[in-house]
């Protein structure tokens, strides 16, 4: 999830709890300048979990535009 500085400081509770089980990248000026993450979080685990589910003719691209219709 890609959120601005601004929406960080007012919702910061919202991304802190929202971080635990997705990255989140702060922008500002349209420039990604820091992440929130889970440190814990397995992240080859969760990347093994996700082989298959995108058909094989999908793109990187369509992937990411069916993900952002769900915001």
């Amino acid at each position: 999830m890609q959120i601005t500085a601004a929406e960080l400081e007012a919702n910061t509770n919202k991304y802190l709890q929202l971080s635990a089980s997705e990255d989140i990248f702060i922008t500002r000026n349209g420039q990604v300048i820091a992440k929130l993450s889970n440190p814990y979080q397995d992240r080859v685990a969760i990347a093994k979990s996700l082989f298959g589910i995108l058909p094989k003719d999908s793109s990187l691209a369509e992937a990411r535009e069916e993900r952002m219709k769900r915001f």
